[in-house]
């Protein structure tokens, strides 16, 4: 089935928020963002409403539609809640996963080393969201898997953020390497506490998101388009 028009506008503005297109704090002007889909602005509309649900934007009243952006405090707390899902689908899936899942697992772990080890940032941020939704998919739980893609989408600008920090593609990887192997070997405990250490951002990883988002360009633009 086709996808409708909404539905095309919104998975278009989706990625480019994630791809940074769009940083924390863009405003997203309804006309332009109409000239450049070649639409009415109905359907731009219904997309932005639907990515206000997401928790990707924020709408302003008398100011417009905002990229999501958040204090220190609140992408703390949005940084903890999600590692805790995350560890209940990893502790899930160790239990439930499938061998053709293990397979797309270990399918996208070998494509983020790769990538990885060739310094691209973009291609494995690309692969790192394809390795938890592997995960996801793999609790058997439509539920849990919906609201865990859905912070997954609320937090991505600032997960991708984290990979700029010097080092940090490495140390991801090496935490998705412990991830898999507790998932292989079966133990839930084990894996729950493996992604929650992979995504919960305190101490110096905190910081250095915190210093990540000081020195990043002006966000008050519509991006790069």
């Amino acid at each position: 089935m086709a996808l409708s028009n909404t539905e095309r506008i919104r998975t278009a503005l989706e990625n480019a928020i994630v791809d940074g297109q769009f940083r924390p704090g863009a405003r997203l002007d309804p006309e332009a963002l109409a000239a450049q889909f070649q639409c009415s602005r109905t359907p731009i509309r219904e997309a932005l409403q639907q990515l206000e649900t997401s928790g990707l934007v924020r709408v302003q009243p008398k100011r417009g539609t905002f990229v999501s952006e958040w204090s220190v405090d609140e992408l703390a707390e949005r940084f903890e809640v999600m590692a805790e899902v995350e560890a209940s689908c990893a502790r899930l899936a160790a239990r439930r996963i499938s061998e053709p899942e293990i397979a797309q697992l270990q399918a996208a772990h070998r494509d983020c080393r790769r990538h990885a080890e060739a310094g691209e940032i973009d291609l494995y941020y690309a692969s790192n969201s394809e390795f938890h939704h592997c995960i996801y998919r793999a609790t058997h739980n439509a539920f849990l898997a919906q609201e865990a893609s859905r912070l997954h989408a609320m937090l991505q600008p600032y997960r991708r953020m984290q990979l700029q920090v010097r080092n940090r593609l490495g140390r991801s990887f090496a935490e998705h390497d412990e991830i898999v192997a507790a998932i292989e070997a079966g133990d839930g405990e084990r894996a729950a506490r493996a992604v929650r250490d992979h995504v919960v951002i305190q101490g110096d990883r905190f910081h250095d998101l915190v210093a990540a988002l000081r020195s990043a360009p002006d966000a008050g633009g519509q991006g790069d388009g």
